[in-house]
């Protein structure tokens, strides 16, 4: 796999049935979709992906069908993060088996762990990987914020980089400095708004949940920001905000991210929206505020799917 890890990677939403089994054909839809909007890679079962919900059966389906949809066009990142690491290492085998190109290594959630119990953990987990390991900081989540210190750490036992998703610039800003000498290790961003300054001071990319229904204004600013051209650049960024005062603001729950996207990709006829529980999608009249929002986006937009 080519390194640095960059470009537009999309957290790609596990598309289910009305009886939680894998939709087969709505991963095959968000697929090619996703790889005809020209995103560079793709990351399942992370957050958005809702990894920790799904069953370890379901999980393994879930790599299965994706590497044999994706054929090695793009590389693939495959987050095996559980409470059990015995599990993460079963699933990381199998992505290896699968063909994925490289793993995602956050915190185990549920129990508080320390930098020092993440440290120790890491140091017991990495050298059992069969394949490169991108860590993930998710401290809204795992309860920890990685320290300096553990990134170091998980960087001598073999990592290829960070995905930050703390919502925390000056904290992400502080990693692409220490880390900027090196060109094999990536920084990249789950902050859709950071990706400009992220690449202006030296980052590689961004996990950008909204490339799941807008590829295309995805690449098309992280284009803009290798360009520097500051004039798209600020075009498209006014439709990223707009994401995120529309689509994103609709529900009350904390969970209505994971509700929203998959709604505007139930709308745009990709898939269901069906999430796992303990969720629930959105109701009638919150999807009807979704299809609503959609209708704020440029019409002539490039990255609006004909619908």
């Amino acid at each position: 796999m080519n390194l640095p890890i960059r470009g537009i990677i999309p957290p790609i939403v596990t598309p289910l049935s009305e009886n939680g089994d894998l939709d087969s054909q709505g991963l095959r839809n968000i697929i090619e979709h996703m790889l005809e909007g020209g995103v560079h890679g793709l990351f399942l079962l992370g957050t958005t992906g809702e990894g920790s919900s799904l069953s370890h059966a379901l999980r393994k389906q879930v790599v299965t069908e994706a590497c044999n949809l994706i054929r090695k066009r793009v590389p693939m990142l495959v987050c095996i993060t559980d409470t059990s690491c015995t599990e993460s290492l079963e699933l990381a085998e199998h992505a290896q088996r699968m063909g994925a190109d490289a793993l995602v290594v956050a915190p185990p959630y549920y129990l508080p762990i320390s930098q020092g119990e993440m440290q120790q953990y890491l140091d017991y987990l990495a050298p059992l990987l069969p394949l490169p390991f991108l860590l993930y900081n998710m401290p809204s989540c795992t309860k920890l914020q990685l320290s300096l210190e553990t990134i170091k750490k998980g960087k001598k036992l073999g990592a290829i980089g960070i995905k930050d998703s703390s919502g925390d610039w000056n904290y992400l800003n502080s990693l692409i400095e220490e880390f900027k000498e090196d060109a094999t290790f990536s920084i990249v961003t789950g902050t859709e708004l950071f990706l400009p300054r992220l690449i202006a001071k030296g980052g590689h990319g961004a996990v950008a949940g909204g490339a799941n229904f807008f590829p295309g204004l995805f690449v098309a600013l992280y284009n803009a920001c290798l360009a520097d051209d500051t004039k798209t650049i600020s075009e498209l960024l006014k439709s990223v905000k707009l994401i995120g005062n529309t689509i994103y603001s609709v529900g009350k729950q904390e969970s209505k991210y994971i509700k929203s996207t998959k709604c505007v990709l139930s709308v745009f006829g990709l898939c269901q929206d069906q999430v796992a529980p303990p969720l629930r999608r959105f109701t009638s009249s919150e999807r009807e505020q979704i299809k609503d929002h959609l209708t704020h986006f440029p019409p002539d937009a490039s990255y609006i799917p004909a619908r």
